[in-house]
């Protein structure tokens, strides 16, 4: 008992946070200290709900990385009553000044306005979820809320595959 309680007590705490495919993730904010919402006010995991949504938390040195999957989910059209999609910029992982960090965003924003667009100054996400940092994740979530994919890094097209199946199957 005492060697499990110490090896726990080891762990670093974002693998106690870190998330688990058909589980309801621990609920976080994003608040304006933190970043929030680019349209303003506080972003909360717990309007992951109702329908399917797919998270993006992206660092900004790796915004092209899965382009190909957003792209892929832009083309399949699916019912915005049903589907939404959330974008979740990691400002700590780059060097970039917030200004270009504006633009790259209002580019974005063009290209997929039905998008909700976030922004993490403080790496909230990858404390709280154990989201990997400096780099791509791709979440997504049931309309209960629960975890029903996720990948770190560059989807493969069986990922890109398996992914939209998922969507198209808790829609």
């Amino acid at each position: 008992m005492l060697k499990k309680m110490l090896w726990i007590g080891l762990m670093p705490l974002s693998t106690l946070f870190a998330l688990t495919i058909g589980e309801v993730p621990q609920s976080v904010q994003i608040d304006k200290s933190n970043g929030g919402l680019v349209s303003g006010g506080t972003w909360d995991s717990a309007s992951l709900v109702d329908k399917v949504h797919v998270v993006f938390y992206v660092d900004p040195d790796e915004k092209d990385l899965n382009e190909g999957f957003a792209d892929r989910l832009k083309k399949e059209g699916f019912d915005k009553n049903k589907y939404a999609t959330v974008a979740i910029i990691n400002l700590a992982a780059t060097w970039k000044p917030n200004i270009i960090i504006n633009a790259l965003l209002k580019k974005k924003q063009k290209k997929f306005p039905s998008a909700v667009y976030v922004k993490d100054k403080n790496k909230v996400l990858v404390k709280r979820w154990g989201l990997a940092d400096d780099n791509s994740d791709i979440l997504v979530f049931d309309k209960d809320g629960k975890l029903l994919f996720s990948k770190a890094g560059k989807l493969s097209e069986a990922e890109m595959e398996q992914a939209v199946s998922l969507i198209n199957a808790h829609l």
